[in-house]
Formats: structure tokens, C-alpha cells, sequence
């Protein structure tokens, strides 16, 4: 029986060894361009527990994401977060983003955002710094579709903004 266990524990371990955990920082934004609405209407998926973090760092520690008993000032610091982190400039134009709301899916914070009287979209630039201040390895994908076009762009801590030309 003791060598059944050594011989167990000398085929686990090692692989118990090669399987360190590997945590992956990405956040998905989708932008739409809604020509009928001449709107820019955008949802940015954000982990629940990278921004929390970040957020009571930033502005307050008792923060919680949670969809149970959470402070009415969060909607509000999740508002003031992302328009320091999400920059978008139509045409050469910067415009107001509006926070719409949130709701949480899973692990994900959903971000519902509008940039609202966009008449026409000629170019885009973008810059998605989402949680690089406290995650050098994080990526922020784009996920962008505009007059029936679609564009998958990637924003890291070296390359933080995308320029399209329609």
C-alpha cells in the first residue's frame, strides 16, 4: 500500500506542478453604430474582480460588486472609471459617452454605454485603457461593427489606441 501512494504521488505531483494557474486580463467591448438611431451604442464586458479591485484603489475600499446590498455611489464611480479609460473620437470629434447602466453576468460586469447624435461615422479612433493601470498584461478587445462592416481590434498597454478608416 506505501508504494501505491508513493507511486501516486510521484505521477501527481508533477503534474500538479505544470498546472499553474494562468490568469487572463481581457475585456470585450462591442460597439455598434445605429445609423436609424445616429447612435453609437456600446457594451463593455469588464471581470467583477479586476474592477472592483481597481475601483477601491481608485475612489473607495469598501466597494463591492455585487448585485445584493451594493452602494447606490457605485453606478457613479463605474461612470467616472470608464469615461478616464474609454476614449472615443468620431470624425476627429471627441464625444460624450453616456453610462446607460450595468448588470452582472457570471464573473463579468456589463457596461451598457451611448454615444448619442452620431450622424454619419467617416472614421474612429479608440483607446481602451481599461484596468492597465493595475494589469500591464491586460487587453482590451474591440469588437466594432459600423455601416455593415465589422472589425476586431485589440488595445494593449503598448499599442492603447486603434484608428478605421470607412
Amino acid at each position: 500500500m506505501t508504494q501505491l501512494k508513493i507511486l501516486v504521488l510521484a505521477l501527481v505531483l508533477p503534474l500538479l506542478s505544470t498546472m499553474t494557474t494562468h490568469k487572463y486580463y481581457v475585456s470585450v467591448t462591442q460597439m455598434e453604430y445605429v445609423k436609424s438611431k445616429k447612435s453609437l451604442q456600446i457594451i463593455t464586458r469588464i471581470d467583477v474582480s479586476d474592477l472592483q479591485l481597481t475601483l477601491r484603489e481608485r475612489y473607495d475600499d469598501s466597494i463591492t460588486l455585487t448585485e445584493a446590498d451594493e452602494k447606490a455611489s457605485v453606478n457613479d464611480y463605474i461612470k467616472k472609471y470608464l469615461a478616464a479609460k474609454l476614449d472615443i473620437k468620431v470624425n476627429t470629434k471627441e464625444l460624450t459617452i453616456d453610462f446607460v447602466g450595468k448588470e452582472y453576468d457570471n464573473d463579468q460586469v456589463v457596461c451598457y454605454l451611448e454615444i448619442q447624435d452620431v450622424a454619419s461615422v467617416k472614421t474612429m479612433e479608440i483607446s481602451n485603457t481599461v484596468l492597465f493601470d493595475k494589469f500591464p498584461d491586460q487587453r482590451n478587445v474591440l469588437k466594432i461593427k459600423v455601416n455593415g462592416e465589422r472589425f476586431n481590434l485589440v488595445c494593449a498597454v503598448q499599442d492603447q489606441t486603434q484608428y478605421l478608416n470607412f
